[in-house]
């Protein structure tokens, strides 16, 4: 798949998730087979630009490319002016938002919101789209609310406006992350549409991968949740896309690689204490399918040292087996 000249091969997106998609998770998970990554969502309010949090989320030092940054707003000046802003920053795709379902994000009619209004939709994507020279990507979900879906509408929109690719999430506003994915919808999508579409919504392997893109025909995959703790599902995935076989899950011991320098790069970019804290949520979702995760949990989460933090890390990924393992004894 192409974003204007940018392959994306595999055919596999890093989806933006606020708090999480920082460039060392970005980066971690473009080195274990991503083809593209997405940052944290930027505002479009410029009196924000300059904070500490969103000069973090604008760090691209040292990342591969190409850089795509999610911008989100509501008013289609503001939202050029973000657009030209990031490309000066170093942004090679600008993605849109218009599928975040957050409260705090709809409530001042931005993200998924934007959608009950397609006229607003439509000056805001040929604002951007025209305020930069590099390609443009939009995220949706499949409407505002069950009795609203208006995707394929929105879809033909983004086409006509010169949007380069297409990501839908396959719920609704009012699902929240409830329920199951609408496939049926996302397939109504691309089959409306000659731009690139990628599906996105509760792939979590290699064979829900493959069924995804049988039942949609979509491009390409976005995954998300699925990848929080356990970035080897982009290489999972890619491998038995083109295989068709499973590969062995990480061991103790590559898990506790692959943490440890993540837990690194972490306190590296936000300095030792709050890059602690932030590593705190990763370690959780890192152990959680280890035996005694839990107590370790409540235990490391009380830790302010960074040294002591990696070293406790390692010394219990190598010591404990996964639960599915376990469970299999």
């Amino acid at each position: 798949m192409l974003i204007g000249p940018y392959p994306i091969d595999p055919p596999l997106v890093l989806a933006p998730m606020a708090g999480v998609t920082d460039r060392p998770y970005r980066s971690l998970c473009r080195r274990l087979g991503a083809g593209l990554v997405v940052s944290e969502m930027t505002t479009a309010d410029p009196t924000l630009w300059h904070t500490e949090k969103s000069r973090l989320r604008r760090s691209h030092d040292l990342e591969s490319g190409p850089i795509s940054v999610q911008i989100a707003g509501y008013d289609p000046e503001a939202m050029a002016n973000a657009a030209r802003f990031n490309v000066e920053q170093g942004a090679q795709i600008i993605d849109i938002n218009m599928g975040c379902p957050a409260k705090k994000v709809c409530r001042v009619d931005a993200g998924s919101a934007l959608m009950k209004d397609e006229r607003l939709v439509e000056r805001i994507l040929r604002a951007v789209v025209t305020s930069v020279s590099v390609p443009v990507t939009l995220k949706i979900r499949t409407g505002w609310s069950r009795q609203h879906r208006n995707a394929l509408a929105i879809a033909r929109i983004a086409q006509d406006a010169g949007i380069a690719a297409l990501t839908v999430h396959g719920r609704t506003r009012e699902d929240q992350y409830e329920g199951a994915a609408e496939y049926d919808t996302i397939a109504a999508v691309k089959s409306s549409v000659r731009i690139p579409v990628i599906a996105n919504g509760d792939i979590t392997d290699g064979a829900k991968a493959a069924h995804v893109l049988t039942q949609t025909s979509a491009d390409a995959l976005m995954l998300g949740r699925a990848a929080l703790g356990n970035p080897w599902i982009f290489r999972d995935v890619a491998h038995f896309l083109a295989t068709g076989r499973e590969l062995a899950a990480p061991s103790g011991e590559e898990v506790s690689a692959t943490l440890s320098r993540h837990l690194r790069e972490l306190h590296s970019l936000y300095g030792e204490a709050r890059g602690v804290r932030v590593g705190r949520k990763h370690i959780q979702w890192y152990c959680q399918r280890h035996a005694g995760a839990d107590a370790f949990w409540r235990s490391i989460n009380r830790v302010e040292d960074a040294g002591e933090q990696i070293a406790r890390v390692a010394e219990f990924l190598q010591t404990e087996a996964p639960v599915s393992l376990l469970q299999a004894a």
